[in-house]
């Protein structure tokens, strides 16, 4: 087999081609690359394959324009790598044509690809400023995972004014495409060999670096950004803020905004939401309102997104007054309520049990003709739902379709939650059914519910099954969802000297953690397994993990329950030996447990302790407070924790008032606990079986039957001045 005598000329001068040399040595040069030249099959040369793409073009202006267009005349360029690298370089001075001969090429289903190829025409796009098709180019090489294109460019098979705008785009499209492995090796390549992207870029960089929760690698970032010269932009600067406020690193992202400012970059709108949102999630509130107090001065627009963060930040903490004011202001700023500002008051009224606010608040939400969503409909659910009024949840369930809206997961969660807690587990059990119906499927928190709701029921058969057909249907059980399973059969089967929790948790790639053994600990304690519980406590010491508050605070509060209050106060003053700072929690467990046992000066000494050490009572522990009075009959000192709650800024609950109505009864007083029960109703605080337990407790059949109509006439009333507020 001879080579054709053309073909070997062309080949001699393309050899002679220094530019080309290196890229045509990646291409073996055997008999196989030339068996379209032989003497029974005539080999036309480079030059000739290059007029003759011309000339068809000038008589077929639609020629290459599409993968149907066919001709035989190319198909030894279509099927040899090496001519058709040639035919790029010789035509690369006519790049649109270039850029349509390759397209059409690269259609055919006969063509060998390389990496080499694609180089050319990108260098001949980026060389000749057309990067709208470069940029096609590039995003085909990125589907066709073609790597080996990256390697090529730095090893200089293109020039190096095209090789960094080809890198670039390269690490463009691969961050546009959310590919995180190959933008941050690409990245990582680039700066190895020298190839610096521009700022866009790196602030592409270090959103993925944000987005993935990569601080430490960000800053990193930053630091070389600083290191080689490149500015960063007020993009540089807010993606970091959002990486530091994402991660609570709220002191950093301040040092960061003073750096910024020195170095003459305006912070803008976003700087300040980012900044906002980082403190309110931090729950430092008065930080997030001074900042946005200096948005203001700084002549930027607040909206809505500056205060839902803090807004929400206030209702978390049951500062719903606080919350109500600084909508005022966002509303006289001139930001309107958004459908999330409605559903951060829904959640924070929901949470704290005040769901005839809440209606209130959806009500006036659809006034202002803001349609709600179906986080608006899972809030209320959800408060219904934590009050036990399942009724009220379904009829907002129902109504869901008539508003064109679909429920979800967390919807059929929320009311599967709601149902095992009042325990009704078979209707749980149909809604879950419902649900599969529906073609929604249940999640990880759907099973964990059923094994927790099938462990309140007393059957572990019943937990496992659910248990092992989260597994069947492909669902990962988290740490959660174990330790669940694993409190179950604790409670169920009552001993936990077989149960191997470390081996357990290993084998499924989980380590026990802070939660597991405090989940443990707290389940024995209230088992009465004080022996088992310090067992665990010492497992806990030896894998590493210091017992921390919530861990001492599960001990007093068992040993409260069991009346062993001496007990309780030497756990808690090992806990203070230890330099641990008692919670809320610890604090009102301690209140509660004197209190019920009549041992009021040590539940006041503990609240003293508490406001000394500036740790702030809820209404938990005001209530604790009162109900302690109430045991040993002092009612006038109840009426002034009472008020002093609310001097506070503490609304009283529904528990509140139950206990006074209760006491008020237990003296015969039934006009104050009247008073007091119209009182809960004008605030929209909801009474319920126990509230009317304690109203009637005393009465006899026939005063129970006028206290009935007693009670539902003021009901009415209330209801009637409502509407007529409204």
């Amino acid at each position: 087999m001879t080579v054709c005598l053309r073909a070997a000329k062309a080949l001699a001068a393309s050899l002679n081609n220094t530019k080309f040399l290196k890229v045509h040595f990646l291409f073996p040069f055997s008999p196989s690359s030339l068996r379209y030249c032989t003497r029974g099959n005539s080999c036309p040369s480079e030059f000739e394959l290059v007029t003759l793409i011309y000339e068809t073009i000038d008589h077929n202006p639609r020629a290459f324009t599409t993968s149907c267009w066919l001709s035989n005349k190319f198909q030894h360029v279509v099927r040899d790598p090496n001519l058709f690298l040639r035919i790029l370089n010789l035509i690369g001075r006519k790049p649109r044509i270039a850029f349509r001969f390759f397209r059409w090429v690269e259609s055919q289903p006969r063509f060998k690809r390389s990496e080499f190829a694609f180089c050319k025409i990108l260098e001949i796009l980026v060389e000749n400023n057309m990067m709208h098709s470069a940029y096609f180019v590039m995003e085909r090489v990125v589907s066709l995972n073609l790597r080996g294109i990256l390697d090529a460019m730095l090893d200089g098979y293109v020039s190096p004014a095209a090789s960094i705008k080809l890198l670039d785009l390269l690490l463009w499209i691969y961050t546009k495409k959310s590919m995180l492995e190959q933008s941050l090796s690409t990245f990582d390549k680039m700066l190895l060999n020298g190839f610096y992207p521009d700022v866009k870029n790196w602030n592409r960089i270090l959103r993925i670096l944000r987005d993935i929760g990569l601080v430490n690698k960000a800053r990193e970032v930053y630091k070389r950004m600083n290191e080689i010269g490149i500015k960063p932009t007020i993009v540089t600067y807010n993606t970091l803020l959002d990486s530091f406020c994402k991660e609570g690193e709220v002191q950093q992202a301040l040092y960061l905004l003073f750096e910024m400012q020195k170095r003459g970059c305006v912070p803008n709108d976003i700087t300040y939401n980012v900044l906002v949102n980082g403190f309110s999630k931090k729950g430092e509130l008065d930080e997030a309102n001074r900042l946005i107090g200096e948005m203001q001065r700084s002549g930027l627009k607040v909206s809505a997104y500056t205060y839902n963060p803090l807004i929400y930040g206030y209702c978390v903490k049951g500062k719903l007054v606080q919350a109500l004011v600084l909508e005022e202001e966002m509303i006289s700023r001139g930001a309107s309520p958004t459908v999330s500002t409605y559903n951060t008051f829904l959640y924070g009224l929901c949470k704290w049990e005040k769901m005839t606010d809440a209606r209130k608040r959806f009500s006036d939400m659809l006034s202002k003709n803001l349609a709600p969503d179906i986080i608006s409909y899972n809030t209320l659910i959800y408060g219904y739902c934590r009050l036990g009024n399942l009724d009220e949840a379904f009829v907002l369930f129902d109504d869901l379709s008539c508003q064109n809206l679909v429920p979800n997961v967390i919807t059929y969660n929320t009311l599967i939650c709601g149902l095992c807690r009042l325990g009704d587990f078979l209707m749980a059990l149909q809604l879950k059914d419902d649900m599969v119906n529906r073609s929604i499927l249940p999640d990880i928190f759907t099973y964990t519910i059923l094994v927790n709701g099938s462990c309140n029921m007393g059957s572990l058969a019943l937990a496992k099954e659910f248990f092992d057909e989260m597994l069947d249907v492909g669902l990962k059980p988290d740490q959660f969802a174990y330790t669940t399973r694993a409190v179950a059969e604790l409670k169920l089967v009552g001993s936990s000297t077989d149960f191997k929790l470390k081996e357990e948790m290993l084998a499924k790639g989980f380590t026990p953690d802070y939660i597991t053994y405090n989940v443990f600990i707290d389940a024995l304690c209230k088992l009465g397994k004080f022996g088992e519980a310090f067992s665990f406590l010492q497992k806990m010491v030896v894998d590493g993990f210091t017992p921390d508050h919530v861990t001492y605070t599960s001990f007093i509060h068992a040993y409260l329950k069991n009346g062993c209050l001496r007990e309780a106060r030497s756990i808690f003053d090992e806990m203070l030996r230890r330099g641990l700072s008692p919670s809320v929690v610890t604090y009102t467990v301690l209140i509660h447990g004197h209190a019920v046992k009549g041992r009021i000066e040590f539940a006041f000494s503990y609240f003293a302790e508490m406001l000394e050490k500036s740790v702030q009572p809820n209404v938990i522990t005001y209530n604790a407070l009162i109900n302690g009075l109430c045991k040993v009959k002092s009612i006038a000192p109840a009426y002034k924790i009472l008020s002093k709650m609310e001097e506070k800024g503490i609304s009283p609950n529904k528990y509140s008032y139950t206990l006074l109505i209760n006491e008020n009864c237990n003296m015969g007083n039934w006009p104050e606990a009247l008073g007091l029960y119209k009182e809960m109703l004008d605030r929209g605080i909801q009474p319920d079986y126990v509230t009317h337990s304690a109203l009637m407790k005393l009465l006899d059949k026939d005063h129970k039957i006028h206290a009935i109509q007693c009670l539902e006439n003021l009901v009415q009333f209330c209801e009637g001045t409502v509407k007529a507020k409204d």
